[in-house]
């Protein structure tokens, strides 16, 4: 067995002339909770609904549970449950009456365990004191939580979740992140399509970043991380004094300007043998009086905005 569920080479699709996703090469491990994080508009949908054969793509190949798309879809659609651009559902029938519906649309569901099966996804998702309510009385965040129920009635090797907690209030939020992880420690591997940086956070070991329809980053979370830059914020009486010695030390600094209340920062590259406290006892060697010395690591959402150029909602 490959050890990617979703692998794409070359991925492109256009609509017309315009790319909405250009030559993706995509790695999603099996077993991962996987975000693919971007920016509203930056081809995250299109590709979960060309790798689900909702699309045809334009170029490139797609691989999903070690199967050729779309030529496989009759084999590897029953191991997957997605829920993408929103849960559809009869607003006039309750919601354990759209997933009995949904269930029976299903050839390889066995009908002797519908009931049992309905009433399980309505519990796994917090819906089951809403099962026998018609469905527009739900709340948009009770609808998105349908909507993950419909795609889990069966056992499933993938599960893709397009913005799964959109709508959701905080507490709807953590049962959903609660869901994720369990469903992967049962050895499912499900892909999270978010724009919020704290969901894929608090959730996801692998990321993939895109960009106006092009990957600018992927690998686990922990690696990215570490892509991060190291900066030191020296705060001193004598920032002339420190900006030199810096610069003697071959520090590259943000600004070559020492700020109005004697704040002076420097970068440590990539590799540096330098140490934070090697750097501050040379300051402190020059003569430079020191009345600060920190380091400031670059966070994940600083490396996210760097990649994209674009910001991200860091909150519910």
């Amino acid at each position: 067995m490959s050890g990617l569920a979703v692998e794409t080479r070359g991925l492109t699709k256009r609509f017309g002339r315009q790319p909405a996703v250009d030559d993706l090469d995509l790695a999603v491990p099996r077993g991962s909770v996987f975000g693919f994080l971007g920016p509203n508009g930056s081809g995250k949908t299109t590709t979960i609904r060309v790798v689900l054969g909702l699309a045809a793509a334009t170029a490139g190949s797609v691989r999903v549970l070690g199967h050729d798309m779309p030529g496989s879809l009759g084999r590897v659609l029953p191991r997957v449950g997605a829920l993408v651009e929103g849960p559809a559902s009869y607003p006039f029938l309750s919601g354990e009456a759209n997933l009995l519906r949904l269930d029976a649309a299903d050839r390889y569901a066995p009908s002797a365990t519908r009931e049992r099966r309905v009433a399980a996804a309505l519990e796994r998702v917090g819906l089951s004191h809403a099962g026998r309510k018609r469905v527009r009385a739900y709340s948009l965040g009770m609808k998105q939580r349908l909507g993950i129920a419909g795609a889990l009635l069966m056992p499933r090797e993938l599960l893709v979740l397009d913005e799964p907690t959109n709508g959701l209030d905080p507490q709807g939020t953590r049962e959903v992140r609660h869901l994720v992880r369990s469903l992967a420690e049962d050895g499912t591997t499900v892909v999270v399509s978010s724009h919020l940086l704290a969901e894929v956070e608090q959730v996801c070991t692998h990321v993939a970043v895109m960009r106006q329809g092009r990957l600018v980053a992927q690998g686990s979370l922990a690696e990215l991380r570490s892509m991060g830059r190291t900066r030191l914020r020296v705060l001193t009486p004598d920032p002339g004094l420190a900006r030199g010695e810096l610069v003697r030390l071959g520090l590259a600094q943000d600004d070559e300007r020492a700020s109005a209340d004697g704040v002076v920062r420097a970068e440590l590259p990539d590799g540096a043998t330098l140490l934070p406290e090697d750097v501050a006892a040379a300051l402190v060697g020059a003569g430079v009086r020191l009345r600060g010395f920190g380091v400031e690591q670059e966070t994940l959402e600083d490396r996210f905005v760097a990649l994209t150029g674009e910001g991200f909602d860091v909150a519910q």
